[in-house]
């Protein structure tokens, strides 16, 4: 059993989270300082953190949340990760505002 149960998928939650704050972080720096060509800028931002955020494991674990009859619990999961993930990504792009003279 996890640090916080098993009930609720927040390993998954956490990492879209940060997943997408350092999107904000990457997208804003690039777009602000960088001078990155598109093509590393898909790398880093769709592969390597599209990857890591592991949205494929997210849904797989709202369809066995509403498959074991936990269909509210799915439906939190599903809004509190994608509402939390979305003000991550706008605290990261915040953070580099703040950074950048």
């Amino acid at each position: 059993m996890g640090l916080f149960g098993t009930a609720f998928p927040w390993g998954i939650f956490a990492i879209n989270v940060m997943g997408s704050a350092a999107m904000g972080v990457i997208v804003e720096w690039l777009a602000l300082r960088g001078s990155a060509p598109q093509d590393l800028r898909l790398f880093l931002t769709t592969g390597i953190l599209g990857g890591f955020t592991t949205f494929s494991t997210f849904s797989l674990d709202a369809a066995v949340l509403y498959e074991r009859g936990q269909p509210g619990l799915a439906l939190v999961y599903v809004v509190a990760s994608a509402v939390v993930a979305i003000g991550g990504l706008f605290l990261g792009m915040y953070v580099v505002r703040l950074a950048t003279p």
